[in-house]
């Protein structure tokens, strides 16, 4: 059976077996598989995760700000507050099944260093 890598990746789980955590840490990632002993050490996705997040929530962020200026006319201390907070629990909330779907990918694709 394969592992899909996009929901591997959105899992943060092995992208051969789909059982073993991706992760020991927020974004740290383990050495190799607890479940498959893949070796996850080696995979580096490098600033793509977060160029990708920082472009979606550039994308979501951006119109919500003009429609809450728009329909509500807030003081502009309110935007000072709202929007970073916004931008960066999304950051936060994407970021860590983003670099589990690029490393999901990078084992698809045998990229780098990875060659099983």
């Amino acid at each position: 059976m394969s592992v899909s890598p996009v929901s591997a990746g959105f899992q943060c789980r092995c992208p051969r077996c789909g059982r073993g955590r991706l992760f020991s840490g927020y974004l740290k990632v383990v050495p190799r598989c607890e479940s498959c002993g893949l070796e996850l050490g080696t995979m580096d996705s490098g600033d793509g995760p977060a160029f990708f997040v920082m472009f979606i929530v550039l994308i979501i962020t951006v119109p919500l700000v003009f429609m809450v200026w728009a329909l509500f006319e807030p003081p502009v201390w309110v935007h000072a507050i709202l929007w970073p907070i916004v931008v960066i629990g999304l950051s936060l909330s994407m970021l860590r099944p983003a670099k589990g779907m690029m490393i999901g990918q990078q084992y698809k694709h045998r990229a780098g260093e990875h060659r099983n």
